[in-house]
């Protein structure tokens, strides 16, 4: 099968989410080749600090494979997920994660904890970065910029 970049609709998602007040991130994963989950982020939303985009697909991928697991499946996030998300990814067994802009200051992938690179991670996926990184730092960096300007 022929890679195929999920991350547009990921970066979708991400402005969705930009356009409901939350931080702009967005998540898909794929089984495939085809869409089996994507989500925003809805933290504020839902008043729930575990709704970041990458949970919620993982609960929507879960759900439609009728499994925990999901061996086989990709996903594409355009902000290198935290340590939570990167734990939870493990425990499902992503085969692959995709991630668009570097998080220095929250990311467990390739900063803070790295999550996959302990002893202890039972499951280590293959990891890509910098897919979509430019336009998804640049939707960050707006939200935040946006979000500091008082007359914004």
């Amino acid at each position: 099968m022929e890679f195929r970049s999920h991350m547009n609709l990921a970066l979708e998602q991400a402005r969705a989410a930009a356009q409901r007040g939350e931080v702009p991130v967005g998540a898909v994963i794929v089984a495939d080749g085809r869409v089996v989950a994507a989500a925003g982020n809805r933290t504020r939303e839902l008043n729930d600090p575990t709704a970041h985009a990458e949970i919620l697909a993982l609960r929507a991928a879960c759900a439609a494979a009728g499994s925990e697991r999901l061996a086989g499946h990709d996903l594409y996030v355009t902000l290198e997920p935290c340590a939570m998300c990167a734990a939870a990814l493990a425990a499902a067994r992503i085969r692959r994660i995709y991630y668009g802009a570097a998080d220095p200051k929250s990311g467990g992938v390739a900063h803070g904890a790295r999550v996959f690179s302990h002893k202890q991670a039972h499951h280590v996926p293959e990891i890509y970065d910098g897919i979509g990184g430019q336009e998804a730092a640049d939707l960050l960096r707006d939200f935040f910029a946006a979000r500091r300007d008082p007359k914004g």
